[in-house]
């Protein structure tokens, strides 16, 4: 019954026409707020809470981060190590490859800590650094493409369509920056 109401009080100034002066401006406030969803709380305690908790989570996520680059660059320095001393390893046969896609990997890791480390500076988000990151993960991905999907020409302007994408929105940021 209260939709057919809210919908009434809505359809009956278009019915009367809209030359005519109406009454129903109360009407139609009325049930532009009977429309409108539940407001999430803004007490400000409730808000201090959801920002405490962000804050919270964003350092757990990266002391975990930091445990994890640590463990990856100790495996890393340590699967390095035994395959320089082996004199069979060929480093031109995909073993270069595999030590520049974990070195990358680590990279990439390290500039998501950045991006947390500066959401936690600043309390927000930046979208320079994000995008920064996202090219540096299609850059490794281009670079330890393995041999074979070079040919698959979808794939290729796929990568190259989100290269473009993300450096294009990099520039259009770093144009509309304000100036110091």
């Amino acid at each position: 019954m209260h939709r057919q109401n809210r919908h009434q009080a809505i359809l009956e100034p278009l019915e009367r026409g809209w030359a005519q002066p109406t009454n129903s401006h109360t009407r139609i406030e009325a049930t532009a707020a009977a429309a409108a969803p539940m407001p999430l709380p803004q007490s400000p305690p409730f808000v201090a809470l959801v920002e405490r908790f962000e804050r919270n989570l964003s350092r757990v996520l990266a002391l975990v981060l930091i445990v994890v680059l640590v463990a990856g660059t100790l495996q890393l320095a340590l699967v390095t190590a035994q395959a320089l001393l082996q004199p069979s390893q060929n480093w031109l046969d995909g073993g270069l490859i595999q030590l520049l896609d974990r070195l990358l990997l680590l990279l990439i890791g390290l500039e998501v800590l950045q991006n947390i480390t500066a959401y936690l500076k600043d309390q927000s988000i930046h979208t320079e650094m994000v995008l920064l990151t996202a090219l540096t993960a299609v850059a490794r991905k281009v670079i330890v493409m393995p041999p074979g999907h070079d040919k698959d020409p979808i794939l290729l302007l796929g990568v190259g369509a989100v290269i473009v994408c993300l450096a294009a929105a990099y520039n259009l940021l770093r144009a509309n920056r304000p100036s110091p």
